[in-house]
């Protein structure tokens, strides 16, 4: 038989993230998809960049991509703060506006052709998974900052290669 109660129970719920912030945190649903929900952020950025670009003049390309990575960064990091909060976890899995970030940084000044897209993939998730130093340690900065900040610097690592890979040719562009 259930304990007597002493009195209406206390529910404590959090508040729901407004609309933009889940919008935003999960790059528009694909952050809900599963599995590897980070892997399918960075396809679905890429996906919009590769079908996006095309419509961009020439000398457009480098200083949009540029603008599209500072707007996911600006507008990721509140995003994420919201809804990390009300979801009550400290980096949750379905926030992928920080590989949105990575991914549009690690893409900056490549050549629009396949060979491109696939390295940049390959490289910006194989940076976000292994976090070579300091990536690992901004993941402790707080709230959508520590979320965000550490795929823009694996972001800017694949950048680095990625733009060795076109210098010495062996994307073959």
């Amino acid at each position: 038989m259930p304990a007597p109660s002493s009195g209406p129970e206390l529910v404590t719920t959090r508040p729901r993230a407004p609309l933009w912030a889940t919008l935003v945190a999960t790059f528009f649903g694909a952050g809900r998809l599963k599995p590897g929900p980070g892997t399918w952020g960075s396809l679905a950025t890429l996906i919009v960049w590769v079908i996006g670009s095309r419509w961009l003049p020439g000398s457009w390309v480098v200083p949009v991509n540029i603008g599209l990575a500072v707007l996911a960064v600006a507008a990721g990091i509140p995003a994420a703060t919201r809804v990390a909060r009300s979801s009550g976890l400290k980096d949750p899995q379905f926030v992928v506006i920080d590989e949105t970030a990575g991914q549009l940084i690690t893409l900056i000044g490549a050549p629009l052709v396949w060979k491109s897209f696939l390295a940049g993939f390959i490289l910006f998730r194989a940076f976000d998974i292994v976090k070579p130093y300091p990536v690992r340690q901004l993941e402790r900065l707080s709230e959508g900052t520590g979320i965000v900040v550490d795929d823009v610097a694996a972001g800017l690592y694949a950048l680095a290669v990625m733009q060795l890979l076109l210098h010495f040719g062996l994307l073959g562009h």
